[in-house]
């Protein structure tokens, strides 16, 4: 009977592989998921040199910098099922085929209106392959001792992506110009193609219906006016002003009655009788809250750094590397700790680490204190990504196989919507708590005192025009208002991530592995652990 088992488990371990290497198919994942990572934060440092080029309008330089994250969060549930429909393969193919095009006609594009196309038509590329990379995963490891392993250099390499994508973009500013920032995609995206056709298995779900196209297109527009709205939220718009808020009430309409059709569906898109099982929706729900809770806060430090401490870009740059390295070696480190400790732990455990690198960071002043952000920075990052790892994890291993394209998309979905939250959120607390400190500076008109309320950086702006005392007593008043404004959002930033640990307490206590293969609970071979790719 034994000999039949691990037989039977061979079988499905080679089908699974295909012929190739599981860990040889993880790195070209993981190079496509880096691509992705890369490009959505690369074209910030090159945004001066971009304008300086194409003279885009300020609204046109906002679609430059936006339409290639707000297309791609829009599109990662039509592209996740209908990779279960159809193959993973056959679109994570596609989608490196649009990437490395999109890549050509951005960097060669000859006005805005041309890059805000490519940039749509990579959102259309990276929404085809993020889904696409944790479902072949999901596929390739059916162990799950080994795919927790693979879960963790996988969201280690798209954290490494998102922080280096601004260093990379500085260094060809440096030497190219800003084109290069995407010409580069496409000598890894011709290397990827092909050897993706070789060594990645396909892949489909089990349903032989037809894929129901309303009820995408319904995902995808709603999705889009939901994020759309919450982006313009994040950026100080009004949230009564007709641009933010009609998006925002016919994306919320749009998604209600996408669920509504999906529970009438005798073969849905996205079965939400996956959502009845605790461990499922509570890992989506602090995937979504941990980003809710710290991608604003990340933003306003990058603030702090540049305009209180006078830092310059690329030295905010590597003040923050210290966070992507503890995130690193938090999801290297994420496997055997999880088999140790179990999903629940893990999960509470980091939102309670990251809260406390919160409330160590309540120290930050007007002045610089390395060790103190050092510290902070550290526990940020480990904490974070082990929250985000042992979340991902514990969505993955309970969606059934046949939906892991659909689960993988609802896990980013929710990682995109946390952020734009988090931004709106927390941006709102911290301008909430900024403004009332300069209404009235002595020696300040009201009209300087209103405009510097808006931001620091204009603060700055207007106490440079007012010149002597005034000028200096806004100011000091702007950086005292900001230091103020950064220790309240940390503090409602701690309660979130700590409202996140409570949330945590649903998860398993145990990492249940009763469908590993034999020889499972074997230790793993050390050279994937030693030479895994991380982010």
């Amino acid at each position: 009977m034994s000999g039949t088992t691990t037989a039977a488990a061979a079988l499905r371990r080679r089908a699974a592989g295909a012929g190739a290497n599981r860990w040889v198919v993880l790195v070209v994942l993981c190079v496509s998921l880096l691509l992705v990572a890369v490009d959505a934060t690369v074209l910030h440092v090159a945004v001066p040199a971009v304008t300086e080029d194409l003279k885009p309008g300020a609204i046109e330089l906002l679609w430059i910098v936006d339409t290639y994250p707000l297309v791609c969060a829009s599109l990662l549930i039509l592209f996740g099922t209908l990779g279960d429909k159809v193959g993973r393969r056959r679109i994570l193919l596609l989608g490196y085929t649009l990437f490395g095009v999109a890549s050509a006609l951005a960097a060669l594009a000859p006005d805005a209106q041309v890059l805000i196309a490519a940039r749509a038509l990579l959102g259309v590329g990276g929404a085809m392959i993020m889904p696409a990379t944790l479902s072949i995963l999901r596929q390739v490891f059916p162990d799950r001792r080994e795919r927790a392993l693979a879960i963790g250099i996988w969201s280690a390499v798209a954290a490494v992506g998102a922080a280096v994508g601004p260093l990379l973009g500085g260094f060809l500013l440096e030497h190219f110009w800003w084109g290069s920032v995407f010409l580069v995609n496409i000598p890894l995206m011709l290397v990827s193609l092909p050897v993706g056709r070789l060594l990645l298995p396909e892949s489909r779900g089990a349903g032989d219906g037809p894929w129901d196209v309303v009820g995408a297109l319904m995902a995808a527009v709603g999705l889009f006016g939901v994020v759309f709205g919450v982006k313009r939220l994040g950026g100080d718009e009004a949230a009564g002003s007709p641009v933010t808020l009609v998006p925002l009430l016919v994306g919320a309409v749009l998604v209600a009655l996408f669920v509504r059709r999906q529970r009438r569906q005798a073969q849905p898109l996205v079965d939400l009788r996956m959502f009845a099982r605790p461990a499922f929706s509570t890992a989506v729900g602090c995937i979504a809250l941990a980003m809710l809770a710290l991608v604003g806060l990340e933003l306003i430090a990058a603030q702090y750094l540049q305009l209180v401490l006078g830092l310059s870009p690329l030295q905010t740059g590597l003040r923050l590397l210290p966070l992507t390295f503890a995130a690193m070696a938090a999801g290297l480190v994420g496997a055997r700790a999880l088999r140790r400790f179990g999903p629940r732990r893990m999960v509470c455990g980091g939102f309670c680490l990251t809260a406390a690198a919160v409330l160590v960071l309540t120290a930050m002043g007007e002045t610089d204190d390395t060790g103190l952000l050092l510290s902070g920075f550290v526990l940020l990052g480990f904490g974070l990504e082990t929250t985000l790892f042992a979340a991902y994890e514990s969505m993955l291993s309970e969606a059934p196989a046949e939906q892991a394209g659909g689960a993988a998309a609802i896990g980013e979905t929710s990682y995109q919507l946390g952020a734009g939250l988090g931004i709106a959120l927390l941006g709102s607390v911290m301008n909430a708590a900024y403004a009332p400190g300069l209404a009235s500076v002595p020696g300040v008109p009201a009209g300087a005192s209103v405009a510097a309320g808006h931001s620091l950086g204009e603060a700055y702006e207007v106490a440079g025009r007012l010149g002597g005392p005034g000028g200096a007593a806004l100011r000091r008043a702007a950086v005292d208002s900001f230091v103020h404004g950064l220790h309240v959002t940390l503090l409602v930033s701690a309660g979130l991530l700590l409202l996140g640990a409570a949330a945590g307490l649903r998860l398993p206590r145990v990492m249940q592995c009763e469908g590993a293969a034999p020889g499972a609970d074997l230790p793993l071979p050390r050279s994937p652990e030693d030479h895994r790719v991380s982010v």
